[in-house]
């Protein structure tokens, strides 16, 4: 462990959730129940289960009457999976009392809880003789191992898959779960890496802040921080300098975490930031500038629960619903008509407002059990988004049928349902996916998240009506870095003043179209959940915003406080930096003048 960080001390990182906090840090540490030296070391044997030395030596039976090795076999298989199942069960309990992001990641985690593969891996190991435990963390490793290997998305599940073994052996050994440690007041959580399962099940009323030392702006934990409107600030190196109980100030804006701050400035600083996000919870809508001029402020979703509630709250449409995560845990793929069922429940929760479907994003990270999927040496350049046409054209085709039925049923402003395909990268695949959509009666748009579209954008407009600007992907591939990996969260920062310079190409290209046409270009990607940088991309000409819908008010309220001209400024500002953070500072210190 490091020294402790001296008061004064600036740890800089980079931001994901806007917001001021201020209070005693908790960490979080990694379990040492994954450490092989102590796996099956005696508490094993406690939990009623035969007994075996700490470097998990074989636990055959012997001369003193130890069982037969198939009957040890046996029953440490039973244990594994008995603890799973508890595992999963208590996972998909705190699911079902989530919603959006924080229940999908959750069901993920139970599912790979349950996992054969999983099952398999640790029955090998137990049959070399080791026991249960040391057979659970050497199967994980095996398969962290692999996804190392394979790198881009897959490389995130190695901490899912660390805190689900971790899980299971406290499960074995009678022990509390580990995980986030139990707040008795609010405070700001620090951890080295923080696994989704935990970032799920945060109260936003308790913990203030999340810092991470590693991860990366579109990682599903600060993903899920934006849900929950916690500000979170990740890749934040040298963060393991601070002490348990330090009194930390954390700006989830600047990407800052400053050590033994002034008390009294930091907690009018803090106070200031609260009195915002009353004003923020109280926003009703609809967006507006301060000049008046309209802003179409919209919400992701990924269910029929998460449109509800989204139409619940201030948003004014729908402009992603992720279509894909209603066939992840599928075995087969659902028939048009249960395809229909879903999709008219998301767009009859707003019939007169834009709803914007995504047809399946399957592939890298989110593999289609019935699409004949395998494992890429480079997924996320590999078979995803409207690729899957190269292994069952009928996928999407029977998605279209589907939403082209479900506006027909729902009728009115859905009757002719805004369709987008995401991973699109030539003129001929965009051309080939309107037709698809005109033929059925829906209006067509691709993603921009592959930078051949964005270079070359005129020559997609006239086969299209919108475009939505994924900004997760196309920074990834725009810097050339994997979204994935902490390293590099730096590089993978939509702040990046190359891909600004590339969402104003599109913006600018959509506003005057060849044909004569104004084709909106929204941007749907976690870039615009950030306040600051969501009057950036008006600035830059984008005509819509669509983020989590817990990030909806946050957004619709630091609107109101400028006007178009001011957002073209700050525009102007971002544009003239050489790197995100400081296009970010530039921003930021002018709003805050």
């Amino acid at each position: 462990m490091p020294l402790d960080a001296q008061t004064g001390t600036i740890i800089r990182g980079t931001a994901v959730v806007a917001g001021l906090a201020h209070g005693s840090a908790r960490w979080v540490r990694r379990s040492d129940l994954l450490d092989p030296e102590a796996a099956d070391s005696g508490a094993a044997g406690a939990a009623g289960a035969p007994a075996s030395d700490s470097a998990g030596d074989s636990v055959s039976g012997d001369a003193d009457g130890a069982a037969p090795d198939s009957e040890r076999l046996d029953r440490e298989r039973q244990r594994f999976v008995e603890a799973t199942a508890t595992v999963g069960e208590r996972l998909d309990q705190r699911a079902a009392l989530a919603t959006g992001v924080s229940a999908e990641v959750l069901s993920a985690n139970a599912v790979l809880a349950r996992d054969r593969g999983w099952a398999k891996a640790v029955t090998k190991e137990l049959k070399k003789g080791l026991g249960v435990e040391a057979a659970t963390v050497a199967a994980t490793e095996t398969f962290v191992e692999m996804f190392t290997r394979i790198g881009g998305r897959q490389a995130e599940r190695i901490t899912d898959l660390r805190n689900i073994c971790a899980r299971v052996i406290a499960e074995l050994r009678g022990l509390p779960e580990p995980g986030v440690p139990e707040f008795s007041e609010p405070g700001v959580l620090l951890a080295d890496d923080l696994a989704p399962a935990d970032t799920a099940g945060l109260d936003p009323a308790m913990v203030l802040a999340i810092v991470c030392e590693y991860g990366g702006p579109t990682s599903h934990t600060a993903i899920i921080a934006r849900q929950l409107g916690i500000p979170c600030i990740v890749a934040a190196s040298g963060l393991g300098a601070v002490a348990e109980g330090a009194r930390v100030l954390v700006d989830g804006a600047t990407g800052t975490v400053e050590v033994g701050p002034d008390e009294q400035s930091a907690s009018e600083a803090a106070a200031a930031d609260k009195a915002m996000r009353v004003k923020a919870a109280g926003w009703t809508g609809p967006a507006v500038l301060a000049d008046g001029h309209p802003v179409d402020l919209l919400a992701n979703v990924q269910d029929g629960d998460g449109a509800a509630a989204a139409a619940a709250g201030p948003a004014g449409g729908i402009g992603l619903f992720r279509t894909e995560l209603a066939f992840l845990d599928q075995p087969e793929e659902p028939t048009v008509a249960e395809q229909a069922e879903l999709y008219a429940r998301v767009l009859g929760a707003f019939p007169d407002s834009k709803v914007v479907t995504r047809t399946l994003d399957a592939g890298s990270d989110k593999p289609l059990a019935f699409a004949g999927m395998t494992e890429e040496e480079n997924p996320a350049l590999g078979v995803r988004g409207i690729r899957v046409d190269l292994l069952d054209r009928g996928l999407v085709d029977r998605q279209l049928d589907a939403l082209a039925e479900a506006g027909r049923q729902v009728g009115g402003a859905q009757s002719s349902p805004w369709v987008m395909a995401p991973m699109i990268a030539t003129v001929d695949e965009a051309r080939d996916f309107g037709e698809r959509c005109r033929e059925r009666g829906l209006t067509p748009g691709i993603m921009v998240e592959v930078p051949s579209v964005a270079v070359a954008v005129d020559r997609f407009l006239p086969h299209i009506d919108f475009l939505s600007i994924g900004t997760n992907d196309l920074t990834q591939y725009v810097m050339a870095a994997d979204r994935m990996s902490s390293e590099l969260a730096a590089l993978t920062d939509p702040w990046q003043p190359a891909v600004l310079r590339l969402i104003r190409t599109v913006a600018e290209a959509g506003a005057a179209a060849p044909d004569g046409r104004v084709v909106p270009v929204g941007v749907c990607g976690e870039a615009a959940a950030d306040p600051h940088l969501a009057m950036v991309l008006l600035g830059l000409g984008v005509s819509s915003l669509s983020a989590a819908t817990a990030a909806v008010p946050f957004v619709g309220a630091a609107l109101a406080e400028v006007t178009l001209e001011r957002c073209r400024e700050l525009a102007a500002l971002a544009l003239d930096s050489d790197t995100a953070r400081e296009a970010r500072a530039a921003v930021i210190d002018a709003v805050r003048a």
